[in-house]
Parts: C-alpha cells; sequence; structure tokens
C-alpha cells in the first residue's frame, strides 16, 4: 500500500481529495499548520474506514515541510502522490501597484519553496516504487495574470513553470507532474468546483496522466 500527501488539508477540497485516494486503498498523509484541524480530519476518515495519520507543518518552514513528509514516508509507506493544495494567506493579494519587492518574500516562499521543498523530498521514493504523481492545484490567476491579486499570480505562474518543467523532466520516469487550474470558487453546490468533483478530477489525473495543465472548468471571458 503507497501513500497520498496532501500538503494544505483542510475541510473542503482536501477532505475530499484524502476521502478519495484513501478510497482507491492509498493510506493517506495529512499535513497542515493546525494540529486539531488534523485530527478531525483524520477522525472522520477513520470513521470510513481510511487510514489517515496527520503531521503539523508550515510550507513556509522548509524543515518542517521536509521532516513531515520523511516521517509521513517511514509511517505510512512511500508516498506515491503528493498534492500540493494550500491556501494562499489573504495578505499576499495585494494590487500590483501597491506590491512591494518585500510583498513578494511569503507568496514566492509558499508557491515556489514549499513545492520544490515537498519535491525533493517525496522524489527519492517514488523513484524507488518506479512511479509518482505529483499534482499541483491553483487558481486562474496562475494563468491569467490578476493586477488585483499580485501576489498568487506572480508566485502561482512560478510555480507553474516549476510543475511544468517537472512534467517535462520526470515523465521518462514514469513519474507524472499536473496542474489543475479552479477558475471559480470550490463550493459544495458548484457544477464544475465542488470538493467531491475536483477530488474525482484530481483522482483521474493521477490515474490517466495525460497531459500537464487541466482545467476544472473554462475561465470565464
Amino acid at each position: 500500500m503507497t501513500t497520498f500527501a496532501l500538503i494544505g488539508a483542510g475541510p473542503g477540497l482536501g477532505s475530499a481529495t484524502a476521502r478519495r485516494f484513501g478510497a482507491a486503498g492509498h493510506t493517506v498523509a495529512l499535513i497542515a499548520r493546525d494540529a486539531e484541524k488534523l485530527d478531525g480530519l483524520t477522525a472522520a476518515l477513520a470513521r470510513d474506514e481510511i487510514q489517515a495519520r496527520g503531521y503539523t507543518a508550515d510550507v513556509l518552514d522548509i524543515e518542517s515541510l521536509t521532516a513531515a513528509l520523511y516521517a509521513a514516508a517511514a509511517d505510512l509507506g512511500s508516498i506515491e502522490i503528493l498534492q500540493y493544495s494550500p491556501v494562499p494567506r489573504a495578505d499576499f493579494m495585494k494590487p500590483v501597484l501597491d506590491t512591494s519587492a518585500d510583498d513578494l518574500d511569503a507568496p514566492l516562499a509558499f508557491s515556489v519553496k514549499g513545492p520544490v521543498t515537498a519535491v525533493n523530498a517525496v522524489l527519492p521514493g517514488m523513484r524507488e516504487l518506479g512511479r509518482g504523481t505529483l499534482l499541483f492545484v491553483n487558481g486562474s490567476s496562475a494563468v491569467r495574470p490578476n493586477p488585483k491579486v499580485a501576489g498568487t499570480s506572480i508566485a502561482f505562474a512560478a510555480e507553474s513553470a516549476y510543475a511544468r518543467m517537472l512534467h517535462d523532466t520526470l515523465a521518462p520516469e514514469n513519474i507524472h507532474a499536473a496542474q489543475l487550474i479552479i477558475p471559480g470558487a470550490i463550493r459544495p453546490d458548484a457544477e464544475h468546483s465542488s470538493p467531491d468533483t475536483l477530488a474525482e478530477r484530481l483522482y483521474d489525473l493521477h490515474v490517466k496522466r495525460d497531459g500537464f495543465r487541466h482545467y476544472a472548468e473554462p475561465l470565464p471571458h
């Protein structure tokens, strides 16, 4: 049994993807900052007979993120699937002309250093398995820069470039990198962007392994 590691575990999309990959027979490693929230998610998954454990880490803290992923692999088994989908902080969303150079430190650490750290931690295990999936989840500003949210627009574009390079470089090793763009809000009543629908899309990306960038729904004009 291999492990699905979820960075940015929360009650909406995170819970749904954990349940979907867990239902497919993977153990689940939940990684987030809030230990109490992790305990609640782990208990909810256990009620559905999904084996899950929580690991506290902050994606802005490279050492804690690396330690969490190493601990998860040691406790639960090799990480075959990594999903990077933490929710950006509100202070990343300043308008472009109000954004200073220093304002970009945290968004870039969040969306570039975090993913690079996570991938470097799980890649040796995927190579040992001979397979792996790296899933990156972003909002529409990753592909259509929005001057109202400059921090995420810049940082998501950089994350997209990194993920795309992984897709091209790791394909010969049977390690698939894919990005899911979610243009709208994630809501239970959304046709294409409900947590359960998105979880199914992400599971499909893992199984079908076709192409790099996918959209939950078309970008609005």
